[in-house]
């Protein structure tokens, strides 16, 4: 049963692409990347490299519903503030259709009153029918104030129009953006659901190929992966990171798990970083866009490492080529050496 055993491997990894391609969910094959392998023990049987190989497809497909799930909810968190928007607007439209209402009866009323008054509502009319200098300054004094209140009337009118035209003009802009990502929320949700069934169908076949796994298979999956190299991390961020992703050495892979008892592999970096101070964003592909690029030769103990473009896969460097990692399905947090499809590094902290 132990013959050709990377011949078996490739093609179980090619059965499992097939199936999501039969599953008819609409995730095209040449968007699958095949798995980096995990480095099998040359005593592995055909169905644990298989179930492996099939294991690492569904956990592309974990990391791509994650990452849909997240587009979807920041999508429908632009929706929510575009929502928000409208109603602040309308507000707005409504406060300043008050004020312009108001100042526009002050304004008529100024309005009527020149109308009548005619000429005599000027200095030149107070010079004229005044009986005394006094008289005069008084009626000048109370003529100014008119003017002025006029001037404030009609300054107040105009900006309560100008406020009312650019509050509905906010309120048209935020409804055109709340359509604009209700329309994308339903796409990404579209999007969602087919990752989710082609994951679901990926998820049969595992439970299909487990039946055949032998007890040494188990065991093999369970294996921690030996010591970690005795290597300290260039910042006590790091340290604290890398000493709570060991802590979970032999914890369960379970897909969308953050912990704290089960992980899948985006889940134990968040995790772990999260303990130490840094947050991550959840998926591989998004981690993979934080902190500062590192060259495969400088890499340092707690670096983050990916696998894959857009990375599907992610661990946390120890040192002397490991790291630690939550592989796949039926797998354990353990201590591995860095994958195939290796896609670059990134240090998170300092």
């Amino acid at each position: 049963m132990q013959s050709q055993p990377i011949k078996r491997v490739v093609a179980g990894a090619i059965a499992a692409a097939a199936v999501i391609t039969a599953a008819g969910v609409g995730v095209p094959a040449s968007a699958i990347t095949l798995p980096a392998l995990q480095n099998p023990p040359t005593t592995a049987t055909d169905a644990l490299a298989q179930y492996r190989a099939a294991a690492g497809q569904a956990e592309q497909l974990n990391e791509q519903k994650l990452q849909a799930q997240e587009d979807y909810n920041a999508k429908q968190a632009d929706l929510a503030k575009a929502n928000g928007d409208i109603a602040a607007a309308n507000q707005k439209v409504q406060s300043a259709e008050a004020d312009k209402a108001k100042f526009q009866s002050v304004v008529d009323q100024f309005a009527d009153a020149s109308f009548v008054s005619g000429a005599e509502m000027s200095r030149m009319s107070a010079l004229l029918t005044g009986t005394s200098a006094q008289d005069f300054l008084d009626r000048s004094s109370a003529l100014a104030v008119l003017a002025n209140d006029k001037n404030k009337a009609l300054q107040s009118y105009t900006d309560a129009v100008n406020a009312a035209s650019a509050a509905a003009q906010q309120a048209t802009d935020a409804k055109n953006r709340a359509q604009a990502a209700s329309d994308q929320a339903q796409q990404l949700l579209n999007d969602l659901n087919t990752r989710s069934a082609a994951l679901q169908a990926q998820v049969d076949q595992l439970k299909q190929l487990s039946t055949r796994l032998t007890a040494a298979d188990r065991a093999a999956q369970r294996d921690t992966g030996g010591s970690a190299p005795n290597l300290p991390a260039p910042s006590a961020a790091a340290q604290k990171a890398i000493d709570v992703a060991l802590s979970k050495l032999g914890d369960a892979y379970v897909w969308g798990a953050t912990g704290p008892n089960t992980f899948d592999c985006s889940g134990l970096m968040l995790f772990s970083y999260r303990a130490a101070g840094v947050s991550l964003p959840r998926t591989a592909a998004s981690q993979q866009q934080t902190g500062l690029p590192v060259s495969r030769s400088a890499l340092q103990p707690g670096d983050l490492v990916f696998f894959g473009s857009p990375a599907y896969h992610v661990g946390m460097y120890l040192g002397d080529g490991k790291m630690v990692q939550a592989p796949t399905s039926g797998d354990v947090v353990k201590i591995s050496p860095l994958q195939n499809d290796y896609a670059g590094a990134r240090r998170v902290a300092y």
